[in-house]
C-alpha cells in the first residue's frame, strides 16, 4: 500500500516556524534609504535571505496592522534632514525595535500581513482566488453546493481558506466550506487520505463539531460544517462575532472576559473526554485551541479534527519545539490543554511557552493543574496524561452524560495508514526539536568561546606555558618555540597566539 506522498514539492511551507528579523544596514540609494533586513527561517543562520524595505513600506506594513488596535510604536516621519547618517542610525534601531515588537505577538507575527512584508516569495497575495478555483473544480463534481461568499482572513492560518456556501435545495441553509492546501506533516498518499477523510461525516460525539461533508484533491482537502452562530470558545472569552477578520477580533478585543470555575470545569472535562475518546482510538489530533472548539449550549465540541490527516502543523507548534519531552501526540494535547485552561482563567492567551508564576487569584485546583502542564522545569521533563487530568481534583467529579453511545469506525484497511501518519507526525517533531536543541548547544558554546572571561582564561594560560618553554629553553639552551592560533601575546618580541578549541568542538563537549 502506498503511504508516504512522493510529491513533497506540493506541500506549502511550514508557517508556524518562527522567523528572526534583523536590520543589518541602512544604504542610501539616490532619493531614499533602503533598510537591509536578514530573515532567518528558524534556528539554523543557513536558512536565511536579505530583503530591502523603505521606511514608506513600515508605514504601509503599520497602515495594515491597526485593524488589531495594538500600539506598535513606528518611528514618526520627518521631511527634512531624512537622510542624514545620525538620523538614519536612529532610526533604524526604531525600525528594529518595531519588528522585534511585532514578532513578539504569536498572532501578529504569524499573520498574513507580516508574513508577506518578510516573506513575499512564500506568501503569494492571490492565495484567496486559488482557494476559490479548487472549491470551484470540487463543486463540478459535488453540484449540491454553492458559494454564498468568501468569509476573508475569519481563521489564523495562511493557507486555509473559508467560504460561506448552502445546500442547493436548501437555500436557507448556511454552511462554512474550508479549503486547506496540505502541511508539511503530510504523509499520506491520497489513496489513503480519501477514504479516511470519508469517515469523518460519520463521527458521532457530543463533544466533536459534526462535518457535514470531507474531501481531498491533489493539493489539498475541503471540509463542511454547518455555521453556527454562536462562535467559538475564544468568541466567548473575547465578545466577538465568528464571522469577523482574525486579527480584529482577538489581538485586542474591546473586553476580555474569563470563565467562572464551575463554567471552566465542565468545559475541561468534556474536552479531556472527547481527547482520551480519540487517542483510544489511535487518531492523532494535536490541534486543540480556543478557537478550536465550538460552544453549543452547554457543550464543547472541537473543530478542525481532519487537520491532522491534511498535514498541518499545531498553532502552538513553535512553542512545543522547544522543549524535546514533548514528543507524542497526547503530549502535544496535554501541553495545548494547559494553554486553553489557562485562556479561560485569565482571558487572554499566554503568549510565552511556558509560565512559573500564577496570580494568586487563580482558584487553587486550576493553578495545580496549570503548575502540572505549564511549568518550564514539567516541560522539560514530563507532562501529565489526559487520564492523569481526568483524576485531578478539578475534573475527576464533574458529572459527564452521553444521550447516545459515541462512534467512530475506522475502516481495518486505513489503520495502518493511520498509525503511520501518526508515528511521522511524531518523528517530524522530534526532529525538529533535535535541530534546536543542537543550534542552542551551538550558540551558547560560540558565546562562551567569545566572552571576556574565557578570553583572559586562555591569555593566563598561555603566558604560563610560555613561561615553562622559557625555563626549559633556558635549562637546554634551545630557542623558544611559538605556537599558532589563538590570541595574540607578545613575548621577548615574538609575537604568538593562544591555541582555542572550535566553538563546534566546545558544543560536542558540553
Amino acid at each position: 500500500m502506498a503511504v508516504f506522498e512522493k510529491k513533497k514539492s506540493m506541500l506549502a511551507a511550514d508557517d508556524t516556524i518562527p522567523l528572526y528579523c534583523t536590520i543589518e544596514a541602512a544604504q542610501n540609494v539616490e532619493t531614499h534609504i533602503d533598510y537591509v533586513i536578514r530573515v532567518q527561517r528558524g534556528p539554523n543562520p543557513d536558512k536565511s535571505w536579505q530583503i530591502h524595505r523603505r521606511y514608506s513600506d513600515f508605514v504601509s506594513l503599520h497602515e495594515q496592522l491597526k485593524i488589531t488596535n495594538l500600539e506598535l510604536a513606528l518611528p514618526p516621519k520627518k521631511i527634512f534632514g531624512n537622510m542624514e547618517r545620525e538620523f538614519v542610525a536612529e532610526r533604524q534601531i526604531a525600525l528594529q525595535r518595531y519588528i522585534s515588537l511585532v514578532l513578539s505577538n504569536q498572532m501578529l507575527a504569524s499573520s498574513l500581513i507580516f508574513k508577506r512584508f518578510i516573506d513575499p516569495t512564500n506568501h503569494p497575495i492571490n492565495l484567496p482566488e486559488i482557494a476559490l478555483q479548487h472549491v470551484s473544480m470540487l463543486f463540478r463534481s459535488e453540484p449540491h453546493w454553492e458559494v454564498i461568499e468568501p468569509l476573508k482572513d475569519m481563521g489564523w492560518r495562511i493557507r486555509k481558506c473559508f467560504f460561506m456556501v448552502r445546500p442547493i435545495d436548501q437555500p436557507k441553509v448556511k454552511q462554512v466550506l474550508a479549503w486547506s492546501a496540505f502541511g508539511t506533516d503530510k504523509v499520506l498518499h491520497n489513496v489513503d487520505l480519501a477514504p479516511l477523510m470519508k469517515v469523518l461525516p460519520t463521527i458521532q460525539h457530543p463533544f466533536i463539531y459534526p462535518i457535514t461533508f470531507a474531501s481531498c484533491q491533489d493539493t489539498g482537502g475541503f471540509v463542511i460544517r454547518t455555521f453556527h452562530a454562536t462562535g467559538t470558545l475564544r468568541d466567548l472569552i473575547c465578545k466577538a462575532k465568528p464571522k469577523g477578520q482574525f486579527l480584529r477580533k482577538y489581538c485586542r478585543p474591546k473586553a476580555y472576559t474569563s470563565l467562572d470555575i464551575q463554567t471552566i470545569r465542565l468545559y475541561g472535562r468534556q474536552i479531556l473526554e472527547v481527547l482520551k475518546f480519540l487517542h483510544e482510538r489511535d487518531y492523532p489530533y494535536g490541534h486543540l485551541h480556543a478557537g478550536n472548539v465550538m460552544i453549543e449550549g452547554s457543550a464543547c465540541r472541537l473543530l478542525e479534527i481532519e487537520n491532522s490527516l491534511l498535514g498541518l502543523p499545531c498553532y502552538h507548534r513553535a512553542y512545543i519545539s522547544e522543549f524535546r519531552k514533548i514528543n507524542t501526540v497526547e503530549a502535544i494535547d496535554v501541553y495545548c490543554f494547559g494553554h486553553l485552561l489557562y485562556e479561560m482563567t485569565s482571558g487572554q492567551p499566554l503568549n510565552a511557552a511556558s509560565r512559573d508564576d500564577f496570580p494568586h487569584t487563580v482558584p487553587a485546583p486550576i493553578k495545580e493543574v496549570l503548575e502540572s502542564i505549564l511549568n518550564t522545569e514539567v516541560c522539560k521533563t514530563k507532562l501529565p496524561t489526559i487520564d492523569d487530568l481526568l483524576q485531578s481534583q478539578l475534573f475527576a467529579d464533574v458529572p459527564i452524560s452521553y444521550p447516545e453511545k459515541p462512534q467512530f469506525r475506522i475502516p481495518s484497511k486505513s489503520k495502518e495508514p493511520l498509525s503511520q501518519a501518526k508515528a511521522a507526525i511524531e518523528k517530524r517533531l522530534k526532529d525538529s526539536q533535535k535541530t534546536i536543541s543542537s543550534f542552542r548547544r551551538l550558540s551558547k558554546a560560540q558565546a562562551h568561546h567569545g566572552s571576556e572571561e574565557e578570553k583572559k582564561k586562555r591569555k593566563r594560560a598561555l603566558k604560563k606555558r610560555m613561561s615553562e618553554q622559557s625555563m626549559n629553553a633556558a635549562n637546554n639552551n634551545e630557542p623558544l618555540k611559538t605556537e599558532a592560533n589563538g590570541d595574540d601575546l607578545k613575548s621577548n618580541g615574538v609575537t604568538t597566539t593562544a591555541p582555542s578549541p572550535s566553538p563546534s568542538e566546545e558544543a560536542e563537549a558540553e
